[in-house]
């Protein structure tokens, strides 16, 4: 779990990748169902034309039938992202599988700023960069070259709309009650996002003591 902003997706993705358990995304497991020819379809597209969130029946009908059948295949061990996003939810999910540890990547309001919204922005080519990282600038031709054109734009211009701000303040508000019920039962890793990416990284890997191994060829069991 963590803040908007703080990367959480690719961090569990690579942390898979290096126990060798497999990545389970709600995401992921959803847009599955998103073709005319699942059952679930047309109640998943209802709900998300209409901007509403997935019913959490058909949320842990999938994760559970996505579960089951890593079971069957002799899968021993995962990692899940986009779930539980709720107190209910994690109660939920103690029902249906054993928790033995949940990573909170935590971003102070400056870093979901920067990580959000921080990039900066060329006013001719309109390519993404970062100022703070040389390779970006050898990267985008109009700062390589320092063309007059090249004007400027930090994408914090772009408007924060109502939507982002209230979706930051729901997680905000949602994750205390989470946070607290993880941590009373003594699961809850919390990681501080700062700096890069790699920075984070090595951060998580210190935390969970696997920054001398090298991607496992089988799966790793992690323990509080």
């Amino acid at each position: 779990m963590g803040s908007p902003g703080a990367q959480r997706h690719a961090h569990a993705a690579r942390l898979a990748e290096l126990l060798a358990v497999p990545y389970i995304s709600m995401g992921t497991l959803v847009r599955q169902e998103l073709n005319p020819r699942s059952c679930l379809y047309k109640k998943i597209a209802n709900s998300v034309n209409e901007g509403k969130l997935v019913p959490e029946d058909i949320i842990f009908g999938l994760l559970t039938r996505r579960l089951e059948e890593g079971y069957h295949s002799g899968e021993t061990g995962f990692i899940l992202d986009g779930i539980p996003r709720t107190r209910l939810q994690a109660e939920i999910l103690d029902q249906i599988t054993k928790i033995d540890l949940v990573v909170n990547f935590k971003c102070i309001d400056d870093c979901l700023v920067k990580k959000k919204f921080g990039s900066d922005i060329c006013s001719h080519c309109r390519k993404p960069f970062d100022a703070r990282n040389s390779e970006s600038t050898s990267l985008n031709p109009c700062l390589a070259t320092r063309t007059r054109h090249a004007q400027l734009k930090s994408s914090t211009a772009v408007d924060l709309d109502a939507s982002r701000v209230e979706k930051i303040r729901i997680y905000s508000e949602q994750s205390k009650l989470l946070e607290e019920y993880y941590r009373k039962q003594k699961k809850l890793l919390d990681i501080q996002v700062s700096g890069g990416p790699g920075e984070t990284w090595r951060g998580l890997l210190e935390a969970l003591r696997l920054e001398h191994i090298e991607p496992a060829p089988s799966p790793h069991k992690l323990t509080v």
